[in-house]
């Protein structure tokens, strides 16, 4: 289902909680966000050194309803007038997840309205929606999170096929493992990504992993091991590491296997618009790499600001109105979902 076949305008309450930001959205048909609100934990994580599931739990638990309120403020809308509410339910920490949908069924029960149970990663996506009144389906698109990395080609809304996955390590696990690892401390994305910016990415060789029995799959833990030996052999020898030279190669490193996979299999379909989601897609060193090559190759290529690019309810809302629109409703006895699969309902 292409757009709106509705009479009336659709306006969906969403929620997010799957990590360490809490979030609620109100979106109108699927890709006019009239509220975005985010309470991040990261300052608080970042005294750990990463994400701690229980804090993370208990923090969404302190801040979902005051969050759920300022959307509904913002968007100046109330309660009874959205048509659903929607909730991520799955992949995420599990008793993160829990605090949301047990949120998002009360609420929904309680004010007499459908519910909508949205994949994540599904939600990531269709962030692209959101700026892009343009992009329609299909197209491939690359997910690049702390915790995922697909290559995908979204066949319709709510659609996909996967081309690729990690065989290990998320590109973003990575970023993290090796900002931790020079000291760059937590969150290592954004850390690594402006060490990079002053320094050599042809400085230091490090590896691009090839998967043998799949083109599209990606593999980051041989990389990131190259980049701890590295790091060890230098400490041995008592030599000093110039942290941006190393941020700089391990991120080119990185981004030339995301991006000639990306590109590749938009090639070998036949596909001429590229997308790319999820938090890595805010890494500056891959948008420029994947901007350089789709223009090299004649792609069009869309992502989403950062803001969308993060974890939001914003495209979650986005989501779940084409699940909406398609029919999809949730039950009472939707339950979080930490593994669940990209396609899986």
């Amino acid at each position: 289902m292409k757009k709106n076949h509705m009479d009336k305008d659709v306006y969906i309450l969403a929620i997010e909680s799957s990590c360490d930001e809490t979030a609620a959205a109100v979106v109108k048909n699927g890709r006019q966000v009239l509220s975005n609100v985010i309470s991040s934990q990261i300052e608080l994580h970042t005294l750990y050194g990463g994400v701690v599931p229980e804090i993370a739990s208990r923090k969404h638990i302190e801040k979902i309803n005051q969050v759920i309120e300022t959307a509904l403020v913002q968007a100046d809308m109330s309660l009874e007038q959205m048509d659903a509410v929607a909730v991520t339910y799955g992949p995420g920490l599990v008793g993160a997840l829990l605090v949301g949908v047990a949120e998002a069924k009360a609420i929904a029960y309680g004010a007499g309205k459908p519910l909508v149970g949205v994949h994540h990663i599904e939600g990531h996506v269709s962030a692209n929606f959101i700026e892009h009144p343009d992009l329609e389906p299909p197209f491939v698109c690359l997910i690049v999170s702390g915790g995922h990395t697909h290559l995908v080609v979204v066949k319709d809304y709510g659609e996909f096929e996967i081309l690729g996955r990690t065989r290990d390590d998320a590109a973003g696990e990575a970023f993290d493992k090796v900002a931790r690892a020079v000291g760059l401390g937590y969150p290592g994305g954004p850390k690594i990504d402006k060490a990079a910016k002053e320094g050599n990415p042809s400085a230091i060789s490090f590896p691009r992993a090839k998967v043998d029995e799949n083109p599209y799959d990606f593999s980051f833990s041989g990389l990131k091991s190259a980049v701890l030996n590295y790091i060890n052999h230098a400490k041995m020898a008592g030599e000093e590491i110039y942290v941006p030279d190393l941020a700089a190669s391990f991120q080119k490193a990185v981004v030339d296997v995301l991006v000639s996979h990306t590109v590749e299999a938009a090639k070998e379909f036949g596909f001429q618009k590229v997308a790319m989601a999820g938090g890595v897609a805010s890494n500056s060193g891959l948008r420029k790499g994947m901007e350089e090559a789709c223009k090299r190759e004649g792609l069009s290529l869309y992502y989403p600001s950062p803001i969308y690019c993060t974890d939001n309810a914003a495209m979650i809302g986005a989501a779940a109105y084409y699940e909406y629109i398609n029919g999809a409703r949730a039950g009472w006895d939707l339950n979080a979902v930490p593994n669940l699969k990209l396609g899986e309902r």
